[in-house]
């Protein structure tokens, strides 16, 4: 993996909120590999670490979520990254929260940000690490539910995922997304 991209809404009013995950996860990895300095670039907040020798590139696109095809895919095509190089942290309605996945391919599984990358990438081979948020309560809607600022407890809980996410993402750079996934979501189930 040369370029991990989190996946989140811009701006303050979504900072805190479940759909910003993949965001908290990137900013994680950011504050662990002493990353200060990021610049705008192809639509995106970017920066870069070296980590083992190797330069990783993070990202967040600043597009909105439902539109970040465009800003991974411009992102992608300028540093010369084929799609198996590339990592997504997102978050995912379908694994309870607090779990984290890692998974290699697939489908979009419903989330808008992964169907607008797959359709600009015009790939699905790339690997994911999904934050898990469960579904909401009762008729909640998801909308609402992923947009629900957080505080307290339930927001030091979507940190400690977030950490569990950088962690996930460390360990595919690290031992590859096969081990990585056998690893992480062996302790979960499939």
């Amino acid at each position: 993996m040369e370029l991990v991209v989190g996946l989140g809404n811009p701006g303050p009013e979504y900072a805190q909120t479940r759909h910003n995950s993949g965001f908290q996860t990137v900013d994680e990895l950011a504050r662990r590999w002493n990353v200060t300095y990021w610049k705008n670039q192809d639509g995106a907040l970017v920066a870069t670490a070296t980590v083992d020798g190797r330069t990783i590139t993070l990202a967040k696109p600043q597009s909105f979520m439902n539109c970040s095809g465009g800003p991974v895919s411009k992102l992608a095509k300028r540093l010369g990254i084929a799609p198996d190089q590339l990592l997504v942290v997102h978050d995912d309605l379908d694994i309870p929260a607090g779990e984290v996945r890692v998974k290699i391919g697939g489908g979009h599984g419903g989330q808008n940000g992964m169907r607008s990358i797959i359709d600009k990438l015009g790939s699905r081979d790339f690997v994911r690490v999904r934050d898990g948020i469960g579904r909401p309560p009762g008729k909640m809607d998801p909308a609402d539910y992923v947009l629900k600022q957080m505080k307290g407890d339930v927001w030091e809980e979507q940190l400690a995922e977030a950490s569990r996410g950088a962690d996930a993402v460390e360990l595919v750079l690290k031992e590859g997304p096969v081990r990585a996934r056998d690893q992480v979501n062996g302790q979960h189930g499939q």
